[in-house]
């Protein structure tokens, strides 16, 4: 099972540099070791269904084309062979984290912007879903038959289908130095949930969320950016691009590392003031999941949030399992001391460490430190050194300190709340009818894990800016998550008023070129 009681949050992008360094120069050294094709040359002939224009010979563009319908023959070649070796060896010798590491991060995902639909070395989006639809459909023996082994399909091409960049080091290379990277690849795609063929537009998410009664929503930072508060992994925007500029830490995620806190908690509380949200402020994204919940449709509401908004804009304690914590309130690392984040929140927003007020007001009404005798020897007792501290003199006093305030949140290397798991698996799993996922990339384990967990036979819908390539949901809204929703309610008949969303405000609705269940959403209101 996905998910377990005693789930630590993590990240794959931070397990995946172990497995670059494993597999990288091993990778290389079997493109350098590939067998020679049947030619003698050791380069495959070019198969018929390549295309090496950008249009067809019947002056079609390659976005228009049908793909063609792949039946397999009845002979299989030892080239084939040494395909369906791969798959089975890496079926067994490696689990679906193992691969999700080495394609996320050895490989890197092809996106929208990188991928060009012209080129003839890359299947268009409609080919792709018909290759992954067929592999689901045949089998992995039979698909690896009908696509490269009959010529169809190089294997570089191959890749592209399950959106894997071919990698730079294997460019010119036979196929056979490409199937240990296409068989992770269809390890991977098989391991995904499959869509449900049925839901395609955006008439059908209107009408799944307007029969639904047991919703899921899964959120992430993309929700509160419109207030300022940034998101993660947003190039150029996000925090951790900022702190890759910043050079506080050799890796952005050691901010939110606890052993990083602990060791020196000033350098979280620099970033932290950028992450506290505007005091009594939601988005219409968070409005928009308070009125599921009025509505009698909410199930549950996982946040991977810590500035508390959801509850906020009044989604109850009952219906809202955080994550990775809140900000709403703080423990003091020394006594525990439970404080509200009113209580230290100058300190917060001005970058300090917020010393524990219990601490402090227990020090100052004790008797001032006396002056002791200095020891020597052994037993020497040494003072207590603070950050930045560089001196090494002994002093003569023993000085008390507050303990530092640690925030109720997540940080990586901590357990999840119980009530994550004991929720998710005891409660919702057996009631959902459906499942929306609203501005996040889902790249944190275990939030990551609650898609793959539900049931696939539960409709799913993504809300983002940018796909999500490592998952396979029912339909796509892409665009600005408040102008999304804003929209959903207009088209379910729902009465949605925020001061954020503008009078009489204009969305276009395209569906995205090339996708069958993709939407793209534009704010066209008149200024």
């Amino acid at each position: 099972m996905p998910v377990t009681p005693k789930a630590r949050r993590s990240t794959r992008s931070r397990d995946t540099k172990k497995t670059i360094v494993a597999t990288g120069p091993k990778a290389k050294r079997s493109s350098s070791k590939s067998k020679p094709n049947s030619n003698g040359n050791g380069a495959r002939p070019t198969p018929g269904g390549t295309r090496k224009r950008k249009t067809a010979g019947d002056g079609t563009s390659r976005e228009d084309r049908e793909p063609e319908l792949l039946t397999p023959s009845s002979e299989t070649s030892q080239t084939t062979n040494d395909f369906y070796a791969h798959i089975e060896e890496a079926s067994s010798a490696s689990s679906r984290w193992d691969t999700d590491s080495m394609l996320g991060a050895m490989l890197e995902e092809l996106t929208d912007e990188t991928s060009d639909p012209l080129d003839p070395e890359s299947c268009t989006p409609d080919e792709a879903t018909h290759l992954r639809h067929m592999l689901r459909r045949l089998g992995p023996q039979d698909f690896c038959r009908v696509t490269v082994d009959e010529g169809r399909y190089t294997a570089k091409k191959l890749l592209t289908a399950f959106r894997v960049r071919p990698p730079p080091f294997l460019e010119g290379a036979p196929d056979e130095a490409y199937y240990s990277i296409i068989s992770a690849a269809i390890e991977r795609e098989l391991s995904k949930r499959a869509k449900l063929t049925q839901y395609n537009s955006f008439a059908d998410a209107i009408e799944l969320i307007r029969r639904s009664k047991n919703i899921v929503v899964v959120t992430g930072a993309g929700i509160s950016t419109s207030l300022g508060i940034p998101d993660f992994r947003s190039s150029g925007t996000g925090l951790y691009s900022k702190l890759e500029q910043s050079g506080l830490v050799s890796q952005p995620e050691d901010v939110f590392e606890i052993t990083q806190f602990r060791d020196d908690p000033a350098i979280f509380y620099s970033v932290a003031k950028d992450i506290i949200a505007p005091m009594n402020r939601f988005t219409p994204t968070h409005a928009f999941i308070a009125l599921l919940q009025e509505k009698g449709k909410l199930l549950t509401n996982y946040t991977q949030n810590i500035d508390n908004l959801e509850a906020v804009a009044g989604v109850r304690p009952d219906k809202l399992i955080q994550c990775h914590g809140s900000f709403a309130t703080a423990t003091c690392l020394e006594c525990q001391y439970k404080a509200d984040l009113d209580e230290i929140i100058h300190d917060v927003k001005v970058g300090n460490p917020p010393p524990c007020p219990a601490c402090t007001k227990r020090i100052a009404g004790a008797q001032a430190p006396r002056k002791r005798k200095r020891r020597s020897g052994k037993n020497k007792k040494r003072r207590r050194t603070f950050p930045g501290d560089d001196s090494e003199s002994e002093s003569e006093f023993d000085v008390p300190v507050a303990g530092i305030m640690k925030p109720d949140i997540t940080f990586y290397g901590e357990e999840v709340p119980d009530a994550f798991s004991t929720r998710l698996t005891e409660h919702d799993r057996d009631i959902v009818d459906l499942v929306i996922v609203i501005g996040t990339s889902l790249t944190v384990h275990p939030v990551s894990e609650i898609v793959r967990f539900l049931p696939p036979n539960v409709p799913q819908i993504n809300i983002s800016k940018t796909p999500i390539n490592h998952m396979n949901f029912d339909i796509d809204l892409m665009g600005h998550c408040d102008v999304v929703v804003a929209e959903l309610c207009r088209g379910l008949g729902w009465t949605f008023k925020h001061k954020m969303i503008p009078e009489g405000q204009v969305v276009q609705v395209t569906r995205t070129p090339g996708f069958v269940s993709r939407y793209d959403f534009t704010d066209a209101t008149p200024a």
